[in-house]
């Protein structure tokens, strides 16, 4: 088999890594559902409340971490990315998702605002990751000198790529690159995740959810067929 057919483009490949991430919590979510719905033996389920129409409407949402108000939508905690930071970040964005006939560029859709909020957040993973975004900017910013004495922000398109090559995957990547390699990695998904999650991103895949339907077709014919549904 021939290496262009067996090599996914690389748009392909953050669709997947875009898809995979937003999968995740749908799982959790499942299995919690999943463990409240079980019955304990000897003891039947209980019967489902009946609504009192009577009874007084329930206060909205607070607007906090536990009770977050999704028609309002505010981060409660503090930024900690800077300027300088974020500017690297929006430049390697591109570097992964460039514009194209298509879409925009990653970063012209906030993919480095989307970054700073999750490494923000004040939890044991997202401070992890933190720590890992941040050494990998100064990283980056470091071997940017070090090989074409100007900060990332300034090289050229092909210098950018150049540095990206050596660290576009940890299996691959040589010792002195794996730091950078892991950041670079951590980058590619919460980019692909930014991306593909906004209106732009999904017209980029062709998404048509979320959309009020006053019928339903069905599902298209090429795709039945694809199925072995179509008899």
């Amino acid at each position: 088999m021939s290496e262009e057919k067996t090599n996914l483009g690389r748009r392909n490949v953050l669709r997947l890594i875009a898809t995979t991430a937003a999968a995740v919590p749908v799982i959790g979510c499942s299995e919690k559902v999943a463990q409240k719905m079980v019955v304990k033996e000897g003891k039947p389920a209980a019967k489902p409340a009946v609504k009192n129409l009577d009874a007084p409407k329930q206060t909205l949402a607070r607007g906090t971490p536990t009770d977050p108000d999704l028609l309002n939508p505010v981060v409660p905690w503090e930024m900690q990315l800077g300027a300088s930071e974020m500017a690297v970040l929006a430049a390697l964005c591109d570097v992964i998702i460039p514009a194209d006939e298509i879409s925009p560029s990653a970063s012209s859709v906030g993919a480095q605002n989307y970054i700073n909020e999750y490494v923000s957040a004040p939890y044991a993973n997202n401070k992890a990751d933190l720590v890992t975004v941040r050494g990998g900017v100064v990283w980056l910013d470091g071997e940017s000198r070090r090989r074409f004495d100007a900060p990332f922000i300034e090289l050229s398109e092909p210098q950018k790529t150049a540095i990206c090559e050596d660290i576009k995957w940890t299996r691959t990547a040589k010792p002195e690159f794996q730091a950078g390699a892991r950041f670079f990695a951590k980058i590619r998904g919460l980019t692909a995740t930014a991306f593909y999650t906004t209106e732009e991103g999904m017209a980029d895949i062709g998404y048509l959810g979320n959309r009020p339907m006053a019928s339903f077709p069905g599902a298209p014919p090429e795709v039945l067929k694809r199925l072995g549904l179509d008899s």
